[in-house]
């Protein structure tokens, strides 16, 4: 029963990240959002989790994993009904930051937790239906958001309260006594740097789309978010062990490129293509299942080629398919699309596994949940970031230079992970937590 709490939570907070993908339009149509604000839907959630997520591991250090958990699946059923319920963008804007607040914490408590309760051959269980349900809950958020707007885009929101409270409750009765997982405390200049950059440029990107690059504003924004980068880039390129900073990376451009797919397509689909939320939400089935089969496939791909080409190959599939979606995808869904979503979705599971477990290859036991957050970090910060770039060529329905964009961080997603050294430690090898 403990995994299956932890797992019903990890689930949660990669649905909540692409389930309003297919709402956005309804919700931009019923709260007067134009795109650029639309897209803040989705980094008001990314930019906090993703921020904040290393300050999250300080907390469940100093309180204990499951302390966190509990209060923080409260806080993410109470951010959730409050955006279910909000009557203006600002009030849904600010659910979905207390949201991405709740899951910062929610994460590494996971994490945390699957540390302190699994050990041995239960722990590599573990840590592979983690694996699995984090790469499938992105997939899935856009089939079930897709299901539920055809009644209203405020049941994606309500749709996670029942799930935090059950949560919740599992938490109470089986988790309340767990030791912290103790995770190696990140400085508090490095948390506050790492959203200040993320909010800066998914600012400085919405900036330039509506008023030109050569804005002032949106020019001294970009400016800001590049000096904060900076400062953040040249500690984490210090990151040991080098596989570390490889995961992280990769981990990145994962967002960047299948990741960030979701976002295009279900927007090429309502908007250009007519499709209504729910044909909008099936379509992308084939997707998930391919996600779910791609992930399971993982471990055994690792065990005979290694993490490095492992992860190398899944990019280089992802960018293929990518680049399909930018040539063939005017030519329809059965005959453009959905080859592409197929091909794309089995290359999305790998990666997503892969990435972390290159990341952990060479990590000691006792780092493996603050390794776990640095990763999730450059994820979901990336995401944010990624989302407002691509919102760019979106706006005017360049929808074939949106997949280019990620197709080419596909490509330096391969380029990353083949420069990594090749590991003969395949069996021993399970995704992280």
């Amino acid at each position: 029963m403990i995994l299956a709490v932890l797992s019903a939570a990890q689930f949660l907070l990669a649905l909540d990240y692409s389930i309003v993908y297919v709402a956005l339009p309804a919700i931009a149509r019923e709260l007067d959002l134009d795109l650029a604000a639309a897209q803040w839907v989705v980094s008001a959630y990314a930019v906090p989790f993703a921020g904040l997520l290393l300050l999250g591991g300080r907390l469940c250090d100093r309180l204990g994993a499951g302390r966190v958990f509990l209060t923080a699946s409260l806080l993410f059923g109470a951010a959730s009904l409050a955006g279910g319920l909000a009557g203006s963008g600002a009030l849904l804007l600010a659910a979905r930051g207390v949201q991405g607040l709740a899951a910062a914490l929610l994460q590494p408590a996971i994490l945390g937790l699957i540390g302190a309760r699994f050990t041995g051959p239960a722990r590599t269980r573990a840590l592979s239906v983690w694996g699995a349900v984090g790469a499938s809950g992105l997939a899935a958020g856009v089939v079930l958001g897709g299901l539920l707007t055809r009644y209203s885009w405020r049941w994606t929101f309500l749709v996670n309260v029942p799930v935090t409270l059950a949560c919740a409750a599992g938490a109470a009765i089986w988790l309340l006594g767990s030791a912290p997982a103790r995770p190696a405390p990140a400085p508090l200049a490095r948390v506050l740097l790492s959203t200040a950059a993320a909010v800066a440029a998914a600012l400085g990107l919405t900036l330039a789309g509506e008023r030109g690059w050569s804005d002032p504003a949106a020019v001294a924004v970009l400016a800001g978010a590049a000096l904060l980068g900076a400062a953040i880039v040249r500690p984490a390129a210090r990151l040991r062990p080098p596989s570390l900073r490889a995961g992280s990376l990769a981990a990145a451009l994962y967002m960047a490129s299948v990741g960030s797919e979701f976002y295009v397509v279900t927007l090429m689909l309502q908007d250009r293509d007519g499709f209504a939320p729910l044909e909008a939400g099936l379509a992308f089935l084939p997707l998930a299942a391919l996600v779910t089969v791609g992930s399971s496939l993982t471990a055994r791909l690792v065990r005979r080629f290694g993490a490095a080409r492992t992860l190398g190959g899944g990019f280089a599939v992802a960018a293929a398919s990518l680049a399909w979606l930018a040539m063939a995808a005017g030519t329809g869904y059965p005959g453009g699309v959905l080859p592409g979503l197929l091909v794309s979705g089995a290359a999305h599971g790998v990666v997503y596994t892969a990435m972390f477990v290159l990341g952990a290859r060479d990590v000691p036991a006792e780092r493996q949940s603050s390794a776990g957050a640095t990763m999730t970090t450059a994820q979901y910060l990336a995401g944010a970031v990624a989302v407002a770039l691509l919102t760019l060529p979106l706006r005017t329905g360049a929808y074939a230079i949106a997949f280019w964009l990620t197709a080419a961080a596909a490509v330096a997603g391969a380029l990353v992970a083949l420069r990594q050294p090749q590991d003969d430690r395949g069996p021993g090898l399970a995704p992280l937590s």
